[in-house]
């Protein structure tokens, strides 16, 4: 009995170079969290459509869902720096339409544990009869 092939799809579609993960790892490089959401504390998903072109650039990136505050601009700047790898469709130029999520979550900010020292310390300099400060601050 022989397996069956699936049959070929006539026109194949775009794969990121390295696949969905180096995708995530190019996000999550590239990500810069807006300053008016970290003020206002702005987390969720913004998801974007956007439009590859024959050559595998990202031609048109359009919000479907947003959360505002500077996120929504974050995201489109990110898809629109995506690049994909298109295979040829026999001399035809193809337009794919995709959609991603991504995500804006708060950075996490470290909790002190029970074990924690904070050491001072305190330089005084005298310059031209002017008195200056220094203060080291460090946490362990």
């Amino acid at each position: 009995m022989k397996k069956e092939k699936k049959p070929e799809q006539f026109i194949r579609h775009p794969s990121y170079p390295g696949g969905i993960e180096a995708m995530r790892a190019f996000i999550k490089m590239n990500l810069r969290y807006p300053e008016e959401a970290l003020k206002n504390n702005v987390e969720g998903t913004v998801s974007v459509a956007y439009e590859i072109d024959h050559l595998g650039n990202v031609i048109d990136a359009k919000i479907k869902g947003g959360i505002g505050h500077g996120c929504d601009e974050e995201a489109m700047r990110l898809a629109r720096m995506l690049k994909f790898g298109v295979p040829k469709h026999k001399g035809l130029r193809v337009t794919f339409h995709k959609t991603i999520n991504i995500h804006f979550r708060l950075p996490a900010i470290p909790k002190p544990s029970s074990n924690t020292q904070l050491v001072y310390s305190y330089v005084e300099k005298k310059k031209e009869g002017k008195a200056s400060y220094n203060y080291n601050i460090s946490v362990n």
